[in-house]
C-alpha cells in the first residue's frame, strides 16, 4: 500500500527547534549574569533575546534583594526610564579579597526558573542544561557569585551570606575569637535563649547599653539556632521596604508599611576594607563625582574603646556590593533611623544595624544622619528638605 512520504522541511522545521531551543536556554543560564549594558547590547541581536532581556529587566526592577531576603524589595521609578540601580547583593558584612582577580564581578540576578520552561530547557534534559552550566562556570570562574531564586532553603534564606561561601569572600562573621585549640572562647552553651524579662534575656551573651549604642547577640560559637530570640538581626529583613527615585536624591529607600518606633530594619552590609584600600577608594569616588559620575556609599565606623585612648575603624563599602541599606539618604535633622553597633558572640567585628527611631508611616522615606563634621566647604549638595539642612552633605577625611 502506498504511503505520502513525510514533507521535505519537516527535519528542517525540527532542526531550527532545536535550534531556538538551544538559544533559550543559553539566554536564560547566561543573560541574569550581564551588566545592564551587556544585556540591552545582547537585546539588539534578535526578537527572542530582546524578549527575554526585556524579562530579566522587569524581574530586577521587582526584586533589588534577590531573594537573599525574607521579602522581595521592588524599585519604583515614575521619573524617568532607569528601571533599577546595578549592584552586587550580600546580605552582610563581608571582608574583601585583596586580590583583584577574586572581587565580586557578576551575580545572578534574573528569573531562573525561565530557564526550565517549555520549549526551553526540558526538552533539552538535564544533562544539556549541567554541561551548559558547567561550561559556563569554568568560563567565569571566581567572578560569579550566585543568588538566584530558587534556593528555597531556609537557612540559604534567612542566613544569605552562606550563599557566598563559594567564592573567595569570607562573611564578617567567619572571623571569630578562639583560642589555642582553635576552640572558641565565648559564646553561650544555651539550646534556647528565652526572655526572662521585658526584653531581657536568660543568656550570657545578653547585654544592651543603648547609651553607648552597642547591642550583644548570640553569635556563631553560640549553641543555639537563628531562632534564638537574642539574634534579631541576624534574620534578615522583616519589614516591607521599596526604593524609589527621587528628583534631585537619586534612589532612597521607603517604608511599604507601618515601622513601629524600635523595630529592626536592616544593617549597613557591605565590603570590609582596609584604611589603605579605603582612601584609595574614596579618592577614586570623588574623582568620579566631581565630573558627575557615581555616588559614594563608603562608610566609616568608628567604636571608642574602654580606654578611651583609642578606637576601632571599620571601613564598609556598598558602592558596587551592598544591600538596600546603601540606598539610605543622609537628612540634617537626624532623620527617622538610629544607628546600633551590634555585636555577635565570638565574632570580632561589629555590624551596623539599622532601628526605626519613631513610627514610620508607609510610604515615608527611611534616612539617617552621616555625622557632623563637613571638611569640604564646596561638598556634595544635600538634598534632605529638613528645616535644618546645611546644604551639603557631611564630609571628612578618610
Amino acid at each position: 500500500m502506498w504511503e505520502q512520504p513525510p514533507p521535505r522541511n519537516r527535519h528542517k522545521k525540527t532542526t531550527e527547534e532545536e535550534k531556538q531551543s538551544r538559544l533559550c536556554l543559553c539566554a536564560h543560564l547566561i543573560l541574569p549574569w550581564l551588566t545592564p549594558l551587556e544585556l540591552a547590547n545582547a537585546s539588539l541581536t534578535c526578537k527572542t533575546l530582546l524578549k527575554i532581556s526585556k524579562s530579566i529587566t522587569n524581574h530586577r526592577s521587582l526584586h533589588a534583594s534577590r531573594s537573599f531576603e525574607n521579602l522581595p524589595i521592588p524599585f519604583h521609578n515614575t521619573l524617568d526610564k532607569i528601571p533599577y540601580a546595578y549592584f552586587i547583593y550580600t546580605p552582610s558584612q563581608i571582608i574583601a579579597s585583596s586580590s583583584s582577580s577574586h572581587s565580586l564581578q557578576r551575580q545572578f540576578w534574573g528569573p531562573s526558573s525561565a530557564a526550565r520552561e517549555p520549549n526551553s530547557a526540558t526538552q533539552l534534559g538535564p544533562d544539556s542544561v549541567g554541561r551548559l552550566s558547567q561550561e559556563i562556570g569554568n568560563n567565569y570562574g571566581s567572578e560569579l557569585v550566585s543568588g538566584n531564586d530558587d534556593d528555597d532553603d531556609l537557612g540559604s534564606k534567612s542566613r544569605g551570606p552562606s550563599r557566598l561561601s563559594q567564592l573567595t569572600q569570607l562573611d564578617a562573621d567567619s572571623v571569630c575569637v578562639v583560642d589555642e585549640s582553635d576552640e572558641s572562647v565565648s559564646g553561650c552553651e544555651c539550646e534556647e535563649c528565652f526572655e526572662v524579662g521585658d526584653e531581657i534575656f536568660g543568656c550570657p551573651c545578653f547585654s544592651e547599653l543603648e547609651e553607648l549604642g552597642i547591642v550583644n547577640e548570640c553569635g556563631p560559637s553560640c549553641e543555639c539556632g537563628l531562632g534564638c530570640g537574642n539574634r534579631l538581626t541576624q534574620r534578615g529583613i522583616s519589614v516591607r521596604l521599596k526604593i524609589m527615585r527621587d528628583v534631585k536624591k537619586g534612589w532612597g529607600l521607603f517604608a511599604d508599611q507601618l515601622i513601629r518606633q524600635g523595630q529592626y530594619v536592616c544593617e549597613y552590609a557591605g565590603e570590609l576594607l582596609t584604611i589603605q584600600e579605603a582612601r584609595r577608594r574614596q579618592q577614586s569616588y570623588d574623582e568620579l563625582a566631581s565630573h558627575g559620575g557615581i555616588s559614594s556609599a563608603l562608610l566609616v565606623i568608628r567604636e571608642h574603646l574602654p580606654s578611651g585612648k583609642a578606637c576601632l575603624r571599620i571601613n564598609i563599602d556598598a558602592t558596587r556590593v551592598g544591600n538596600v541599606a546603601r540606598f539610605i539618604n543622609h537628612s540634617c535633622d537626624g532623620g527617622n533611623l538610629s544607628t546600633m553597633l551590634v555585636r555577635s558572640s565570638g565574632a570580632v567585628l561589629p555590624r551596623l544595624c539599622f532601628f526605626a527611631s519613631k513610627d514610620i508611616k508607609e510610604g515615608k522615606e527611611l534616612t539617617f544622619s552621616y555625622g557632623e563634621i563637613r571638611v569640604k566647604s564646596k561638598g556634595i549638595p544635600c538634598f534632605c528638605r529638613s528645616s535644618c539642612c546645611f546644604g551639603i552633605l557631611p564630609s571628612e577625611h578618610t
